[in-house]
C-alpha cells in the first residue's frame, strides 16, 4: 500500500537573506559569542577536573598497598564520570553538541565490590580519565589563544574611542610602541597610526571568530570521541533498534497479507462456493438460471486468481527472483500511471534480500508518484558505487515530500536503515522530487 509523503502542513519558512556575507556577520552572531564563553569556561571547569582525576588516582595508587586502594580509585573513577556528565551538558548548552553518555555502570550482582569491579573495568571510566589529563592542556592553550586574540582585536579597533584616557590618566598622547633610556618615544597619536590600529583591530576581529571556532572543533572531537559511549556500544544500540524496525515491519506485513486475505480473495472465495452451491441446487429445476450463476462464478473466479497474483507480487514478485531488478522494475514501472523510464546498470545481482528491499523500496515510491506526485513523468536509475547498490527516483511533480514530516518516507527511511541503508529527499516546492535510497551491495 503506498504512503503520502507529502505533508498537509504548510511550508516551512525559509530564512530570510542577510544583508551581510557569514564572514562579516560572524564577529556579532550568537554562535561565536556561545563558543567563546565555552572557550572561556573550559579553563576552570579543565582545573576542576584535572585536580580531582589525578588527586584520585595518585591517593588510590598510593593506597594500593592496603585494602582501601581499589575502592578509592574505582570512587575517583566514578567522579570523572560524574564529571564528564557536567561537560557534556556545558557542551550541549554552549556548542549546541548532543552526545549520549555512555551505558550506566552496573556490577554482574548486588554489593560493593561488584560495583567497583565494574567501574575499574568499564572503558568509559578511563576515557573519561583520559580526556580530563588531555583536556587540561588543550583548555589553557585555547583559553590564552583566544582571549588574546578576541581582547587585543575589540580593543585595537575602539582605540579611536578609549584613547582619551592616556592624556588624562597616563600623562601620554597614545599608546606606547617604543621608549628607551634616552626619552625617545614613539606613541600611536596621529590620526594615521590611530586609524592604521583600528584597522588591524578589525581584521582580528573578524579573524578570531573562525579561530575560536577551529578551536572548539578541538574540544567537540574529544567530548564526543571520550565522553560519549564507544563505537562498539552505539553499534548495538543500532542494531537492536534496527532489530526492533525489522520485528516490526514483518509484523505489518503479516497484519496486511491477513487482512487481504480475509477482506479480499477470501471473501470472494466464499461468496462464489455459496454461488456455485446455489447453481447446484438449480442445475435440474432451471438449468438457464444454473448456467448464469455459473458464469458469473467463473467471472469471480478470475477475480479472485488476479487479487492472489497481486497479493503474491506483494509479497516476492516471481519476476524478481527469475529475472532480477531489471525486468522487476520494469513490470513495477508498466502500472505506474505516469511514463516512467527504468535503467539499470548492475554488474551482477546483490543478495536476494538487498534485492527485495530494493524492488519493494522503488515499488512504494513510484506508487507514490502515481497517487500524489501530480507527474507528467518519471525515471528510476540503478547502479552499483563501489560495495553500495544506490537506487534513485525522480519525478516532475508538485514536490513537497518530507522526509522528517513523520509521513510514508520516514516509515521507509527506517526500513532502509534496519540493513544500513539510506534515505536522502531533494523535493523543493513545485518539484521537481529526487529520492536517492543506498543500500549495502552483500552479494
Amino acid at each position: 500500500m503506498a504512503t503520502d509523503y507529502r505533508s498537509d502542513r504548510p511550508a516551512r519558512t525559509e530564512p530570510r537573506d542577510h544583508f551581510l556575507p557569514p564572514a562579516l556577520r560572524a564577529p556579532l552572531e550568537g554562535r561565536t559569542w556561545r563558543e567563546f564563553g565555552y572557550l572561556l569556561l573550559s579553563l576552570p571547569m579543565s582545573i576542576v577536573f584535572f585536580s580531582f582525576a589525578i588527586t584520585a588516582v595518585s591517593l588510590g595508587a598510593g593506597l594500593l598497598v592496603t585494602f582501601l586502594g581499589i575502592p578509592v580509585l574505582a570512587a575517583g573513577l566514578a567522579g570523572c564520570l560524574g564529571l564528564g556528565a557536567v561537560e557534556r551538558a556545558r557542551a550541549r548548552g554552549l556548542l549546541h553538541l548532543d552526545v549520549a553518555g555512555p551505558a550506566p555502570v552496573r556490577g554482574k550482582k548486588s554489593g560493593l565490590m561488584s560495583w567497583v569491579g565494574a567501574v575499574l573495568k568499564s572503558g568509559a571510566s578511563w576515557r573519561h580519565l583520559l580526556y580530563a589529563v588531555l583536556h587540561f592542556p588543550w583548555a589553557i592553550f585555547a583559553f590564552v589563544v583566544s582571549v588574546t586574540f578576541w581582547v587585543t582585536g575589540w580593543g585595537l579597533l575602539l582605540y579611536p574611542l578609549w584613547r582619551w584616557t592616556f592624556p588624562r590618566f597616563l600623562d601620554q598622547p597614545g599608546i606606547s610602541l617604543y621608549g628607551d633610556a634616552d626619552g625617545t618615544q614613539l606613541y600611536v597619536d596621529t590620526p594615521f597610526e590611530i586609524g592604521a590600529t583600528a584597522a588591524v583591530g578589525l581584521v582580528l576581529v573578524f579573524a578570531s571568530p573562525w579561530l575560536i571556532r577551529s578551536l572548539v572543533s578541538v574540544d567537540r572531537m574529544m567530548v564526543a570521541g571520550l565522553l560519549g559511549p564507544s563505537r562498539l556500544a552505539t553499534r548495538v544500540v543500532e542494531l537492536e533498534s534496527d532489530r526492533g524496525v525489522v520485528v516490526d515491519t514483518a509484523a505489518a506485513d503479516l497484519r496486511r497479507i491477513e487482512r487481504d486475505l480475509h477482506d479480499g480473495a477470501q471473501a470472494r472465495l466464499v461468496a462464489l462456493a455459496m454461488d456455485l452451491g446455489l447453481a447446484k441446487e438449480k442445475l435440474t429445476e432451471d438449468p438457464e438460471a444454473a448456467a448464469r450463476m455459473v458464469d458469473e462464478a467463473h467471472g469471480e473466479v478470475k477475480v479472485a486468481l488476479q487479487e492472489l497474483r497481486d497479493l503474491a507480487r506483494g509479497i516476492h514478485p516471481a519476476v524478481l527472483t527469475d529475472r532480477g531488478l531489471d525486468a522487476a522494475l520494469s513490470s513495477v514501472a508498466s502500472r505506474c500511471t505516469v511514463p516512467v523510464t527504468v535503467e539499470v546498470d548492475l554488474p551482477a545481482r546483490p543478495a536476494p534480500a538487498i534485492e527485495g528491499i530494493a524492488y519493494f523500496t522503488v515499488s512504494e515510491l513510484l506508487q507514490n508518484v502515481s497517487k500524489h506526485a501530480q507527474a507528467r513523468r518519471a525515471t528510476v536509475d540503478v547502479w552499483r558505487s563501489q560495495d553500495r547498490l544506490m537506487l534513485q527516483v525522480t519525478d516532475d511533480g508538485t514536490g513537497g515530500a518530507d522526509l522528517s514530516a513523520g509521513s510514508g518516507l520516514a516509515g521507509l527511511a527506517e526500513r532502509l536503515g534496519a540493513v544500513d541503508g539510506i534515505l536522502a529527499v531533494d523535493s523543493p516546492a513545485g518539484g521537481p522530487t529526487r529520492v536517492i535510497a543506498e543500500l549495502p551491495w552483500r552479494a
